[in-house]
């Protein structure tokens, strides 16, 4: 990502060191590996996941599956590229409109009831 932004722009923000970067990558998908297990495995967690969040893992999980692979060159690097950027944008489209929201909209909601649940309790803000 940095190349490119040194390519259009000429300027280059700090970085990791790409072994840092590489074992980062890995480390996430041995995560979502271990997310997609125990949404298998454990019963409590099955009976509440339904088919669209297994959909929402893979698909948060495709840009680093497609970034590692063409970053190793594991198949066509241009097919891989333009499979990283596509997922990469489709996941960030679909933000807004999926659980995936509550990465941003943690911090909102919290403040949103620590105000409910202030000096007026009881009384909503709306």
């Amino acid at each position: 990502h940095n190349m490119l932004l040194e390519e259009a722009f000429g300027f280059r923000l700090w970085t990791l060191p790409e072994n840092w970067a590489d074992w980062l990558s890995w480390l996430f998908l041995a995560s979502g590996g271990f997310l997609l297990l125990r949404r298998l495995m454990r019963p409590e967690v099955r009976i509440l996941t339904g088919a669209w969040d297994y959909v929402l893992l893979l698909l948060t999980m495709l840009p680093f599956i497609t970034g590692v692979m063409a970053y190793h060159q594991w198949g066509s690097y241009e097919l891989l590229m333009v499979l990283h950027v596509l997922t990469g944008e489709l996941l960030l489209v679909l933000i807004p409109f999926s659980k995936l929201a509550h990465m941003v909209l943690f911090f909102f909601t919290r403040a949103f009831i620590g105000f409910e649940m202030g000096a007026r309790r009881g009384a909503p803000s709306w």
